[in-house]
């Protein structure tokens, strides 16, 4: 399916501002008084990490308030965010294919880590995947009464290409000393779908309650993947469930060892009106809980 991604990411980011604008004040609070729920604290205090979705805020909303909550919770002093960064124009597209089908990520300009504070490149600028969360981060220093002065640090990072090796990325040695000490959290899409993302209508499944477990098995079979350090294979595994998260996920397993993973929770939006494409088309989202492996 060819798609004009100047296109495709302002309309993302269109449809992102219209959605922040229904949540309001009053939906945002709702969302973090539903986060409240999980109390995740804990995990991040003892190394662990948290994900959270990128998807439509209404759908995934209180997902993101889970992991704000978890990190302010923390203690830890800085928060480090380990983003996807989507491939939203034709060259970083073709340099995602091209390692996936083997090629040395060190021949393409995008390969390192980018974000704010580092020089380099910048197309972290122009991604959607961290718009939700600072807005939730932002309601929940206001509905603690923190000033954003004395709030935690929140350290931006955006890698691309880890391509099976994630320990080769420039800068990782400077994100490892980034997150000594951090409450570190991810987000990651870990399953898109249907007629709008290229599969064939026949093999097209609803978002009902086949369709519903057929993605978990999928998400699962990714954390397993990374549960065993295969990064190749985590890799393969992210192009075939069309998952966004293959360099965030590599990255966060590389620098926080062996880990067990677990979904607490899972959520849908459809994007087949993103797409102009029919139904089914859909993304899946998850709450995902890693701890550090005993």
């Amino acid at each position: 399916m060819n798609l004009d991604r100047d296109a495709l990411q302002k309309k993302v980011h269109e449809l992102y501002a219209r959605e922040h604008a229904e949540l309001g004040e009053r939906g945002t609070l709702e969302h973090l008084e539903r986060g409240d729920q999980w109390k995740l604290a804990n995990t991040l205090s003892a190394g662990g990490v948290l994900v959270f979705p990128h998807a439509g805020v209404h759908d995934c909303g209180y997902q993101i308030a889970a992991c704000v909550q978890a990190a302010l919770d923390s203690g830890a002093d800085k928060v480090v965010v380990i983003s996807v960064l989507h491939a939203f124009t034709p060259t970083m597209e073709k340099a995602r294919v091209a390692v996936a089908a083997g090629e040395d990520p060190a021949q393409f300009e995008f390969w390192g880590i980018q974000g704010p504070g580092i020089e380099g490149r910048e197309e972290w600028r122009g991604d959607h995947a961290l718009i939700s969360w600072r807005h939730f981060w932002r309601a929940e220093l206001k509905r603690r009464a923190i000033d954003e002065r004395a709030a935690p640090t929140v350290y931006e990072r955006y890698p691309y290409l880890a391509g099976g090796r994630p320990g080769d990325l420039p800068g990782i040695d400077e994100l490892a000393r980034l997150m000594a000490g951090a409450a570190v959290v991810s987000t990651a899409d870990p399953f898109h779908h249907g007629i709008g993302y290229g599969d064939a209508p026949e093999d097209s499944f609803d978002h009902d309650a086949a369709g519903w477990a057929r993605a978990k098995a999928v998400i699962e079979d990714g954390m397993r993947l990374l549960e065993a350090g295969d990064y190749w294979g985590y890799n393969e595994h992210c192009v075939e469930a069309k998952s966004d998260a293959r360099d965030s996920g590599q990255v966060v397993r590389y620098l926080r060892g062996g880990m067990t993973g677990e979904i607490l929770d899972m959520s849908f939006t459809d994007a087949s009106a993103l797409y102009d494409q029919p139904k089914p088309t859909w993304v899946a989202g998850a709450l995902i809980e890693w701890k550090l492996s005993q």
